[in-house]
């Protein structure tokens, strides 16, 4: 049978069998304590609780943790079994108390869910932190069922070790579409600014996150990981809840998302992930990201509703 080729219009990423083999080697694994610097910007191949032990401690500002989903979901070499909500809560609790120590005292902790995970989560999470919000997030994707409603919305728990933590609300803000634009007395806009797309205004970002727009084949960030996260999504969290230059570390990496979204923002990053074709995937990221720094749905320090912006040419 002939291969379909690929469509011209496809800027998935993918990668061979010799790119696996060649980013391998760049990849980590630990088997000691290690100082903060060893793990600097590197991606740890290893499964989460074999190595946390390893760890320093108090070095990591923020966190970003999106850890499989309490439902049957395969990730290329692993399979994840949906459990009872108890013992779902029990497998946080596991890693949870171990990642609690790396942090900073004013770090920040960002957990993703769907409805059904956040059950867990936040029955862990408040025994541990303090729970400032919880983000609910439109993820537009699927057909639906007949038999219950169509499950599109995800959460992101955000919490902190204490209540002196970083949150810079100015770095997120959204460019919302004017339905209504009001003009004053002399007829001037009156809090928004007209442009060639349309009519917006500055607003900052609430807890409802309905600009997002999961990575699909036509992205140039999409790669075939069944559940990766959008850069747009993580770079949200990493600007509200770090400086440049702050260490985030993501236990559960993915295809990359968080280190790359890191990368493009002035971040440090540590990455871990047990599966080593999204680890190296990751690396290829990461080099991707040193020609191009470009974030879709964000221009000029400010993040733009879906499909109000078109992609920006490469500067």
């Amino acid at each position: 049978m002939q291969k379909k080729s690929r469509s011209p219009l496809n800027r998935s990423i993918t990668i061979s069998k010799a790119e696996i083999n060649s980013y391998s080697k760049r990849l980590i694994k630990l088997d000691a304590p290690v100082q903060a610097e060893q793990i600097i910007n590197r991606t740890i191949n290893q499964n989460l609780i074999s190595m946390l032990d390893f760890l320093p401690h108090g070095f990591v500002d923020l966190m970003i943790i999106d850890p499989p989903y309490n439902l049957n979901k395969v990730f290329n070499s692993t399979k994840f079994r949906a459990q009872s909500v108890y013992d779902y809560s029990s497998w946080i609790e596991n890693f949870i108390v171990k990642l609690i120590p790396v942090m900073k005292k004013n770090g920040s902790i960002y957990f993703c869910g769907d409805w059904y995970s956040s059950i867990s989560v936040a029955h862990v999470l408040q025994k541990h932190f303090y729970i400032r919000n919880r983000i609910t997030w439109e993820r537009e994707k699927g057909r639906g069922s007949k038999t219950n409603w169509k499950n599109s919305s995800e959460d992101i728990w955000f919490c902190t070790l204490s209540n002196k933590y970083t949150f810079n609300s100015d770095a997120v803000k959204l460019n919302r579409r004017v339905i209504a634009p009001y003009k004053d007395e002399n007829g001037n806009p009156k809090d928004w600014q007209s442009g060639t797309n349309g009519n917006f205004r500055e607003t900052y970002s609430s807890n409802i996150w309905t600009d997002i727009s999961v990575p699909f084949w036509s992205m140039p960030e999409n790669t075939e990981h069944p559940t990766q996260k959008p850069e747009k999504l993580i770079s949200k969290l990493l600007l509200a809840s770090s400086n440049k230059g702050d260490v985030v570390l993501d236990p559960f990496l993915g295809s990359g998302t968080t280190s790359v979204a890191a990368k493009k923002l002035g971040r440090k990053f540590v990455g871990i992930e047990s599966d080593k074709k999204y680890a190296c995937l990751a690396e290829k990221r990461l080099e991707l990201a040193d020609a191009d720094k470009r974030i879709q749905g964000y221009s000029d320090g400010i993040f733009w509703e879906r499909n109000t912006l078109l992609y920006q040419t490469k500067k």
